[in-house]
């Protein structure tokens, strides 16, 4: 799970930002456009719904998800909240190639 901010606003809707999820096993992306506010809603509505929950999450350390809120609900789930290491492109390589072809 990867982030991609401060994107031109353009079209009907003014997206500011896009999720990037990859399924590890597929290899299937998921690009979810949203303005910063709602990324809650999002995953909610758009992940969870078509997917289901994970049993591991990766991503690069957003406030967002290390807040003890976030971290109390997917450890609800059993979902496991993993970080990735900064210049490390091992551990979630998969969702910065999806952002270079996003890109």
């Amino acid at each position: 799970m990867d982030w991609v901010t401060a994107l031109p606003q353009g079209g009907d809707r003014s997206f500011n930002a896009c999720l990037v999820l990859v399924d590890r096993c597929s290899k299937t992306p998921i690009f979810l456009p949203f303005h910063k506010d709602d990324i809650a809603m999002k995953i909610c509505n758009r992940v969870i719904s078509h997917a289901g929950l994970s049993q591991n999450f990766i991503h690069n350390r957003y406030s967002k998800f290390t807040s003890a809120l976030w971290t109390n609900i997917l450890n609800g789930f059993g979902t496991n909240l993993s970080f990735s290491t900064a210049y490390h492109p091992q551990t979630d390589g998969l969702s910065e190639r999806m952002i270079q072809n996003l890109e």
